[in-house]
């Protein structure tokens, strides 16, 4: 037994002043591919070899959205508190602080002003490595906040969902959530300000089935669950199988959940369009329009939204059929000289 201990490969193990990168390759979800941690970060968290969206840090996302040293943060002077003395595998306010020293954020939100591309607009991204993204009582205020201090601004308003939905460990107060940033969304609604909501993977419970299906536009991410009750309980309760992509961004934009579905790297230019859009078409309609008028501007964004992307890849084209006739009339002009050389040789 001595000599077996001996002889026993002993586990690595790292020390607290181990500078070594950790991670440094990664595997996609979607193709098992191994993937080199920088070239994914320098690809928006997307997969190079297939396409797969991985969830992507707030900072991250903050940083791709906003114009750089535009972003001004507002969220952060309100923290959680357990109010009903939660206790599961652990203490909420044990959970609690361990989460937030993890992420070094008070709570599972960030919002604040930013301008995109240009466009003065506000910010509301979810944090799902914070207790799943989980809306609490902070992130119910802190959405509110945003949106009418959006509307005091003037500014739309752009929120980026990533949760499993209320907080467990907050009780019947998560879900008081729900109706709260449904109610809070009235202030940009009376002032003709856009908002759009953009869905990621994972969008699920009572997130799902308030502020963040309410956008003016609604989009998402390739391949992003979206659902109220996920698909497991759902095949369980109704035994029968479930159409393949079941729950998912192109499942639903099919059936016409959604108004769009988004490549990461086009997503920024796209919700700068729809928001000068949506701002311009909501604006000019008269007072008396009602909400039967939204549809109609809606509709304008996205075509518009459309018709750029359609002149930009017809100029792309143009460029590249230009120089490829430069580079066959030059061939050309070689080929008519290559005598008169050989001549006077």
């Amino acid at each position: 037994m001595a000599l077996e201990r001996w002889f026993r490969r002993k586990r690595p193990t790292r020390g607290d002043d181990d500078a070594s990168p950790v991670g440094l390759w990664l595997k996609c979800a979607g193709c098992q591919a191994q993937i080199y941690r920088k070239d994914l970060i320098a690809n928006l968290y997307v997969c190079p070899e297939c396409g797969h969206h991985e969830r992507m840090p707030v900072d991250a996302r903050v940083a791709m959205l906003a114009d750089e040293g535009t972003f001004e943060r507002w969220s952060g002077q309100v923290r959680p508190t357990d109010a009903l003395g939660f206790v599961d595998t652990e203490p909420y306010v044990e959970r609690l602080v361990t989460v937030q020293a993890k992420t070094e954020r008070p709570d599972a939100i960030l919002t604040g002003a930013a301008e995109l591309a240009g466009v003065p607009v506000a910010l509301a991204v979810m944090d799902f490595a914070f207790l799943g993204g989980s809306m609490g009582s902070v992130v119910g205020e802190e959405i509110a906040r945003a949106a009418e201090r959006a509307a005091d601004e003037g500014r739309a308003l752009i929120s980026v969902a990533a949760s499993g939905g209320a907080r467990m460990q907050e009780g019947a107060l998560s879900l008081m959530q729900m109706a709260k940033t449904t109610v809070a969304l009235e202030a940009l609604s009376e002032r003709r300000l856009p908002f759009i909501s953009v869905l990621t993977d994972p969008t699920t419970g009572g997130v799902t089935a308030s502020f963040a299906t309410l956008g003016d536009l609604v989009v998402a991410e390739p391949g992003a669950l979206i659902c109220f009750a996920g698909p497991r309980v759902i095949q369980q309760t109704i035994k029968q199988d479930l159409p393949e992509g079941f729950q998912r961004s192109e499942f639903l934009l099919r059936k016409g959940m959604l108004d769009d579905v988004i490549p990461r790297d086009a997503l920024k230019a796209r919700l700068a369009t729809f928001v000068r859009f949506l701002s311009a078409g909501l604006q000019a309609l008269p007072n008396d329009a009602g909400l039967a008028a939204l549809p109609h501007a809606r509709e304008a964004a996205m075509h518009e939204a459309d018709a750029g992307e359609a002149a930009l890849d017809e100029a792309e084209a143009g460029e590249i059929e230009a120089g490829e006739i430069d580079a066959g009339e030059a061939d050309e002009t070689e080929s008519q000289e290559a005598p008169s050389r050989a001549t006077a040789v």
